[in-house]
């Protein structure tokens, strides 16, 4: 584990603690943090004593999503867009394809990217006072890499259809009703309960558990062959558009006045 990476993986066991290291910037997702994270997941898939993975973020937030600054590089440099995007699609198929279970310790609020991330994940822990949001299409992005493709398949196709168009927030005790957490846990106890569910992932039979749980996700494996590289390639078109860019330039607006304020 290096100090002051992007992000973090430390070996506890049979378990590995993979942690999104930007506590200062709520763990939203920049350059180094994106290529990061597209990067981790064939490695521990490659790590032959790793039985399960905890994944949370540092400080007060799961992961408050993608980069104001990044989106805005991304609609002026299409190399950079084309290059965030195929990250974006190798996160999604990395973390499918990950052998063992990840167990997502939601510590904060997961929005945009963070809750792809917590929904692409085998087991989730929330705590009590963190949401889920999904503002994609709100500011003007389809939404592609992760809760488009994942809610329908954990809650129903209406709910997964009214808080992806919408955007608004979803409790922690709303999204363990709709399946989409598996326990709602006290403030700054997720890593905790996290730790123990991959503890006794990591203790079973390795065979067993790393076959079953290829069987429970070929449903999501054929909705990501069908759907994926289409839907990213819908999203990239958006950043074109002038109303995300509006939306875009108006939230960097407020994000600047807020800085000059401290």
């Amino acid at each position: 584990m290096t100090e002051g990476a992007p992000v973090l993986v430390e070996a506890r066991g049979a378990v590995r603690v993979v942690t999104l290291n930007r506590p200062d910037a709520l763990n939203a997702a920049d350059e180094t943090l994106h290529a990061a994270l597209a990067r981790v997941w064939p490695e521990l898939d490659a790590d032959p004593q790793a039985r399960a993975i905890v994944l949370t973020g540092a400080g007060s937030a799961f992961s408050a999503g993608g980069d104001l600054a990044l989106l805005d590089r991304m609609t002026r440099d299409a190399e950079l867009r084309a290059a965030t995007m195929a990250e974006a699609a190798d996160i999604v198929r990395g973390m499918t394809a990950v052998r063992i279970p990840i167990v997502a310790a939601v510590n904060g609020p997961a929005v945009g990217l963070g809750c792809s991330l917590a929904a692409l994940s085998d087991l989730v822990v929330v705590e009590e006072h963190a949401y889920f949001a999904d503002p994609h299409v709100a500011l003007g992005l389809v939404a592609a890499d992760g809760g488009a493709l994942t809610w329908p398949l954990l809650t129903s196709l209406l709910r997964a259809k009214e808080f992806i168009l919408l955007g608004d927030r979803l409790p922690a005790g709303e999204a363990l009703r709709l399946g989409l957490a598996n326990r709602v846990v006290p403030t700054g106890s997720a890593v905790t309960v996290a730790l123990s569910l991959a503890d006794r992932l990591a203790a079973l039979p390795p065979q067993a558990v790393i076959e079953t749980k290829a069987v429970l996700n070929a449903a999501l494996h054929r909705s990501l062959a069908s759907s994926l590289s289409a839907a990213l390639d819908r999203e990239t078109e958006s950043f074109d558009e002038p109303a995300f860019q509006a939306n875009l330039a108006s939230m960097l607006a407020r994000a600047a006045g807020r800085a000059s304020r401290r």
